[in-house]
């Protein structure tokens, strides 16, 4: 007579569930997954900064001044990144974002000099958003009916535009003297001054426009996944370009704001800002695969960075340390979003 044996009961490997969870540890992990666990993360790293800032640079950065002009150092990439979050959030990247820029600063350059006379300065930001909504529109029609990737297209287009920029400028500078523009631009409201405004305007906006609407419900579902979306009826080519028009868009106002700032327009203008973008979105917590993301994350991204070189220039850090200590952040980042993704990936299998 054979002997029956019992099977082996199966054992799992997963380490979550080879060892039972605490209940309150498994709700503090998905909080802190969650949208408004990863924000507390950011506010919680800024507060820290502040500290140091404090803690290193004394009154130099606690003073009022300085503040505004953290907030105003931010708010010209800020706007980029707004327009920037939701081409990640779509599953797509703009690299030239920070060539728009400067083209659409030189073209508005050249608007300035003809409106001098006349007096109708808001034509010059009509003219510098317009100029960089075309350029959006150029890299979404590539990317989305061309079909090439949007790291190439938006490569090209990143030479091309600077390219233009210096072909129309002749590589000189330009200044603005428009009076009604520039009273505009340095003015305030309240002690806070109107480029300021502007960021916060651009950011509420960007985050109605992705939390309380269609288009943004759509961008989210077209980074989740670009088949499922079609599928669903959502015309996905069509979506793709009116996003990068709007990254596009925030380009033409960073283009008004560093104009209104710098009074003068040059070639140069928006160099590397595009990697200042990439970073602040990153570090807020927006997927570079899509799908996920918010504008919360991204203005306490770019606040985290332009605090950290505030206390740098303060105390007279040198420029290198600077790169590398960002680079080191954005590392982190994208370790702690992988991290994350893995963990959503098991958490649904």
């Amino acid at each position: 007579m054979s002997e029956q044996t019992t099977p082996p009961a199966e054992v799992s490997l997963h380490p979550d569930t080879a060892r039972p969870q605490n209940p309150t540890v498994a709700a503090i992990r998905r909080f802190l997954a969650s949208s408004a666990g990863r924000n507390i993360g950011l506010v919680v790293a800024l507060i820290i900064l502040i500290i140091i800032g404090t803690v290193t640079a004394g009154d130099r950065f606690a003073s009022f001044q300085n503040v505004l002009s953290i907030l105003r150092l931010a708010s010209i990439t800020g706007v980029i990144s707004i327009g920037m979050t939701f081409v990640i959030i779509a599953g797509g990247i703009d690299l030239s974002v920070g060539s728009v820029l400067g083209l659409s600063s030189i073209v508005a350059t050249m608007a300035a000099v003809q409106l001098a006379a006349t007096g109708w300065w808001p034509l010059m930001i009509i003219i510098a958003i317009a100029v960089g909504a075309l350029a959006g529109a150029v890299n979404g029609v590539i990317i989305a009916y061309g079909k090439v990737v949007a790291f190439m297209t938006t490569l090209a287009m990143l030479l091309a535009a600077r390219a233009l920029a210096e072909i129309l400028s002749n590589r000189t500078t330009q200044g603005v003297n428009v009076r009604g523009f520039l009273e505009f631009t340095r003015g305030d409201v309240f002690g806070v001054p109107n480029l300021i405004w502007m960021f916060v305007i651009v950011a509420i906006a960007g985050w109605i426009l992705l939390n309380r609407t269609t288009f943004g419900r759509r961008t989210v579902a077209i980074g989740g996944n670009h088949e499922a979306a079609r599928l669903a009826g959502i015309n996905v080519k069509r979506h793709m370009v009116y996003v990068y028009i709007l990254s596009g868009v925030t380009s033409g106002i960073a283009a008004v704001m560093i104009l209104g700032r710098t009074g003068a327009g040059t070639s140069t203008h928006g160099t590397l800002y595009e990697l200042d973008a990439i970073a602040a979105v990153v570090v807020g917590g927006t997927l570079l695969i899509g799908g996920r993301g918010s504008i919360v994350g991204t203005v306490l991204g770019i606040l985290i960075f332009n605090v950290l070189i505030n206390i740098f220039f303060l105390n007279n850090l040198n420029t290198s340390v600077q790169a590398i200590t960002k680079g080191a952040i954005i590392i982190a980042a994208v370790l702690i979003q992988q991290r994350f993704a893995s963990r959503g990936s098991r958490s649904t299998t």
